[in-house]
Formats: C-alpha cells, structure tokens, sequence
C-alpha cells in the first residue's frame, strides 16, 4: 500500500482541527488539587502534592483524551508532524523543572511562581501550530497573574498562584471551544 505524503500546511491544518481539550484539563485538574492542597496542608505536603500534580499532567492529559474523542495513544490515526511538536513541547514544560528546583531550593515559596511560569511557556508554539492567540493568550496571562500573585500575596502563593491558574485554564478551555464552534460553522460560499 502507498503511504500519502501531506505537505507540513496539510498536517498543521489537520492538527489545528483537534479539540485540545484533555491537556488543559489535566493542568485544570493538577492545579486545583495544588491549590486545595495549598488550603489545608501545611507547606512542605504541598510542595510534594505540587512536584506530583504538575508532573503527571502528561499522563493525565493522555488518560483524559481516551474519554474526550481525542486519544493520545491511538495508534491508527495518520501521523502527524506536529502531534510529535506539541509532544516535544510537553518535553519543554518537564525540562523546565532544572530551573525551577534550583530556586526552589533556595526559596521554597518560589516553586508555584516558577513552575507556574516555566510550564506555562509550552503554550507559545502551540498558538503557532494551530494559528491561533489563545496560546499566546495562556501563556502570557499566566506569567503576568503568577508573577504579580508572587509579589502581591507572599503569604498566599502556593494558594492564589495555583486558583489563578485553574482560572486561566477554565477561560483557555472556554477560548478554545468557541474556536472549535467557529472552525465547525460552514463559510457563506458552503451554505449556498
């Protein structure tokens, strides 16, 4: 059988049509159980329910796409280059943790602004790949809100910094649904 060659536009037009909703829920849900643990922990259980949460994100996302029609793992779907992009982009996200160790380290109040910041950053080749600002929207919120949380509520940071990001998540969630609505609506010339 003859394997179909698709340019790169072809692959990132396929791409972009994904729903895009396991890998946000799954940093949704990490976050919220950080930010709860932030409630009723003491700090030192939180920096471990923090480092556990954030770092099965990739595993929850991919136990979350079974469930939401987009399943990471099937292996009968075309390959596609920029499945394997977004996958090196996660890889990104978990390499950031060399920096964010370091100062947490030297000041353990530093891990939910770092990590917060440094995982967030996955989300600027993501706008890229699917030509859209809701990645740039994410990532860029999330370093202005985490940063300013960090200086405005220093006793508050492993509880205000992980709920503004479930914030953040929930509107990039509602931002992409409404892309995916408008992708969806036929154009004027395919309704005639």
């Amino acid at each position: 059988m003859e394997s179909i060659v698709r340019s790169l536009e072809e692959q990132r037009k396929e791409f972009a049509q994904g729903k895009f909703i396991a890998t946000p829920l799954a940093g949704l849900i990490a976050w919220l159980i950080t930010g709860v643990a932030g409630l009723v922990f003491p700090v030192q259980w939180t920096v471990l329910v923090l480092f556990i949460a954030t770092g099965s994100i990739v595993y929850l996302g991919i136990f979350i796409s079974k469930f939401t029609g987009e399943d990471f793992l099937d292996k009968k779907k075309p390959k596609n280059t920029f499945d394997t992009l977004f996958f090196y982009t996660v890889g990104q996200a978990v390499l950031v943790y060399a920096i964010a160790i370091p100062f947490f380290l030297a000041d353990h109040t530093s891990l939910p602004m770092t990590v917060g910041i440094l995982t967030g950053t996955m989300w600027l080749p993501f706008s890229w790949m699917v030509q859209h600002w809701v990645g740039i929207f994410h990532a860029v919120s999330r370093t202005v809100v985490v940063l300013a949380l960090w200086y405005i509520l220093p006793e508050y940071r492993f509880v205000a910094i992980p709920f503004a990001i479930v914030l953040i998540y929930i509107v990039t969630l509602l931002i992409l649904k409404k892309r995916r609505a408008a992708n969806q609506e036929p154009t004027a010339r395919e309704k005639v």
